[in-house]
């Protein structure tokens, strides 16, 4: 059996080594098949250190293939990246930074032998920065009232799949990608395990608080229920400014004199009109989507691929789409 481990690769020249190693050797010590990596930078902003780093590993080993991406494009995009050049029975994601173990591995391994299609870890105690935390709880939050995921279900970055459920979720073609809302459109054959998750070494994490929210704003591209809330709350209010209008005129007859209180109007004209705005922006952004999913924006540029022989680099491209070369390589 064939796996594949794919990592995307962001300023992380100084630990990727460690975790390729660390993997490789756990990967001897189970004796479960062969390995090959899939290693993504997602345009790093390090002078190409990162870069550099990985086309010595494909320099030292057969089995590791490095893709450099023109751009940034987000965590969730690279491993759809990643996710096109693997071939293994089994896909495994890790983090290039060391905090998801090779050690933890057979965890993972030993709960898809029981039969499921995706396998989540999951971290009872994070190393994590208190606002990281935080804005992952938002996340697994959104995804169960968006999307639907089971509320005993926690999903990571550390995750094994199969291959039937990678070939599906490389047909995604839209450049707003929510890794864990592609999954759960092809399966809900999900489970997850406890691991460790270990402290950083080196650096800090990428994820700033605008990244958060733009991936948790992804998650828009796999729901309507926001759509949906817009109109219960837009019939709620209807009724209620209907009750409104009725109260007044019916106290305008019984007490003719009472001056209707311009604070009281002012405030009502201002919370719904603001109310108004956010709604039409949420349909902005469902219609923004839809227009740029339409012109073709890419989730990934693949600039240069580097390992396997060249093979690769023939010409050969990878299985989804939409990609785009910057360059031809020869």
């Amino acid at each position: 059996m064939l796996y594949t481990v794919i990592i995307p690769c962001y300023k992380s020249s100084l630990t990727i080594r460690k975790v390729v190693l660390e993997t490789m050797e756990q990967f001897e010590q189970m004796k479960r098949g062969d390995v090959e990596f899939v290693l993504v930078d997602d345009c790093s902003p390090d002078g190409g250190a990162t870069v550099r780093e990985l086309r010595n590993l494909v320099e030292q080993y057969p089995n590791v293939l490095a893709v450099e991406l023109a751009k940034n494009a987000g965590q969730h995009n690279a491993q759809m990246a990643a996710l096109n050049y693997a071939k293994g029975d089994i896909i495994i994601s890790m983090d290039d930074d060391g905090q998801t173990s090779p050690t933890q591995l057979p965890r993972l391994l030993d709960e898809m032998d029981k039969g499921f299609d995706i396998v989540y870890a999951y971290y009872p105690h994070k190393e994590h920065s208190g606002g990281r935390n935080l804005g992952s709880r938002f996340n697994q939050w959104s995804l169960r009232i968006l999307i639907g995921k089971p509320k005993d279900m926690k999903t990571s970055s550390f995750w094994v799949i199969r291959r039937f459920v990678r070939d599906y979720a490389i047909q995604y073609k839209s450049a707003y990608t929510h890794i864990q809302g592609v999954f759960l459109r092809v399966t809900r054959n999900i489970s997850c395990v406890p691991v460790e998750h270990f402290k950083r070494e080196v650096g800090q994490s990428g994820y700033t608080l605008r990244k958060l929210i733009g991936l948790w704003a992804n998650i828009i591209g796999f729901s309507i229920v926001p759509l949906r809330i817009a109109t219960v709350l837009g019939y709620l209010f209807s009724a209620a400014g209907l009750i409104g209008i009725i109260c007044v005129v019916v106290r305008k007859i019984v007490r003719p004199v009472t001056a209707i209180g311009w604070p009281s109007v002012m405030v009502a004209i201002l919370f719904f009109s603001g109310l108004i705005l956010l709604f039409m922006g949420l349909i902005g952004e469902y219609i923004g989507r839809i227009f740029l999913g339409m012109s073709n924006n890419p989730q990934f540029v693949v600039r240069q691929i580097d390992g396997y022989d060249q093979g690769l680099r023939q010409g050969n491209e990878p299985d989804g789409y939409p990609v785009r070369k910057e360059e031809a390589i020869s």
